[in-house]
C-alpha cells in the first residue's frame, strides 16, 4: 500500500463559489440535517419504546434509520460549515475517513434494503414458516452479516483509494471526498484502479438493484392468492419500500458504475443520496405506516402524561 507523502490537505470547492448561493445552500443543508435527524430520531425512538413494533420488519427499519443518520452525518456537518467559509480544506487523514465512512454506511443501507426485501418476501410468500425463518435470532445474525460485509467493502475501497499517489494537485471539485474526484488527482494510471472501484461498488448497485426489483416483483406477483386485504397492506409496504430502493439505488449507480470521468450534475446528485434520501426515508415509512404512527401517536400521549404528573 503507498501511501502519499506529498498531499497533507485537499481542498474542497463545495457546491458553488457564489457567496449568495453558498448562504442559501447552508440554510437549506442545515434544514434538510435538522430534518433528518429529527425523522430518523423519532423513528429509532418509536421502535425501540414501542411493544408493537417487534416485528423483523420494524427491526430493520430500525437499523436503516441509523445508518442513514449516520450516512448524512459523514457529510452534512462539514458541509454546513464550509458554506461559511471562502476557504475549505480537509486533512489527508480526515479525506481517507470520509471515503471509509460513506461508502461503510452507503453499502450497509444497501444490505439492509436487501433484508427488508427478503422479510417482505418470506411475510408474503412462506407465511407460515415467517416465524421460523426471520426469528429474533437470525434476524440479529443476519444484521451482524451485513455490517461485517459494509465493513469488508468499504475496506477495500478504501486500500484501493490508499494505493494511489498524489504528488501534487490537491483541488477536489467537490464538497465531500469520493473516489471519482480523488481518481483525477492521482498522478498515477488510475485505469486499473478505476476498473476495481467500479467492480466494487458498481457491482454491488448494480447487483442489489436488480436482485431487488425481482424479488418485489415476485412478491407482488404472489399476492394474487391473498385477500383483497391483505392485498392492500402488503402491497402498501412493498411499494414504500419500491419507492425507497429506486431513489437510492438510481443515483448511486449513476455515479459508481462508470468510468473516472466527472459531471457537473454529480454534486447535485450526490447531495441527494446523502442528505435528501435520509430526510426522506422516515416520511415514506412513517406517513405511509400505520402501525408507526398509531405508535408515535401512543409514545406522546405517553409523554404528555408523563408530563402533567411532574
Amino acid at each position: 500500500m503507498q501511501l502519499n507523502n506529498n498531499v497533507t490537505e485537499f481542498i474542497l470547492l463545495g457546491l458553488t463559489q457564489d457567496p449568495v448561493r453558498k448562504k442559501i445552500g447552508f440554510v437549506i443543508f442545515l434544514l434538510f440535517y435538522l430534518g433528518t435527524l429529527l425523522g430518523n430520531f423519532l423513528i429509532i425512538t418509536t421502535i425501540k419504546t414501542s411493544q408493537t413494533l417487534g416485528s423483523p420488519m420494524y427491526f430493520f427499519i430500525f437499523h436503516l434509520s441509523l445508518s442513514d443518520t449516520c450516512l448524512c452525518t459523514c457529510v452534512a456537518p462539514r458541509m454546513i460549515v464550509d458554506a461559511l467559509l471562502r476557504k475549505t480544506t480537509i486533512s489527508f487523514s480526515e479525506c481517507m475517513l470520509q471515503v471509509f465512512s460513506l461508502h461503510f454506511f452507503g453499502c450497509l443501507g444497501i444490505f439492509i434494503l436487501i433484508l427488508m426485501a427478503a422479510d417482505r418476501y418470506v411475510a408474503i410468500c412462506k407465511p407460515l414458516h415467517y416465524t421460523t425463518i426471520m426469528s429474533p435470532q437470525i434476524c440479529a445474525v443476519l444484521m451482524a452479516m451485513a455490517w461485517m460485509g459494509s465493513c469488508v467493502h468499504s475496506s477495500a475501497q478504501l486500500s484501493l483509494t490508499l494505493s494511489l499517489s498524489f504528488c501534487g494537485p490537491n483541488v477536489i471539485d467537490h464538497y465531500f471526498c469520493d473516489l471519482q474526484p480523488l481518481l483525477k488527482l492521482a498522478c498515477a494510471d488510475t485505469y486499473v484502479i478505476n476498473l476495481l472501484l467500479v467492480s466494487n461498488s458498481g457491482a454491488i448497485c448494480t447487483v442489489s438493484f436488480v436482485m431487488l426489483m425481482c424479488s418485489y416483483v415476485i412478491i407482488l406477483y404472489s399476492l394474487r392468492n391473498h385477500s383483497a386485504k391483505g392485498r392492500r397492506k402488503a402491497f402498501s409496504t412493498c411499494i414504500s419500500h419500491i419507492i425507497v430502493v429506486i431513489l437510492f439505488f438510481g443515483p448511486c449507480i449513476f455515479i459508481y458504475t462508470r468510468p473516472a470521468t466527472t459531471f457537473p450534475m454529480d454534486k447535485m446528485i450526490a447531495a441527494f443520496y446523502t442528505l435528501g434520501i435520509p430526510l426522506i426515508n422516515p416520511l415514506i415509512y412513517t406517513l405511509r405506516n400505520a402501525e408507526v404512527k398509531d405508535a408515535m401517536r401512543k409514545l406522546w400521549r405517553k409523554k404528555l402524561i408523563l408530563d402533567d404528573k411532574r
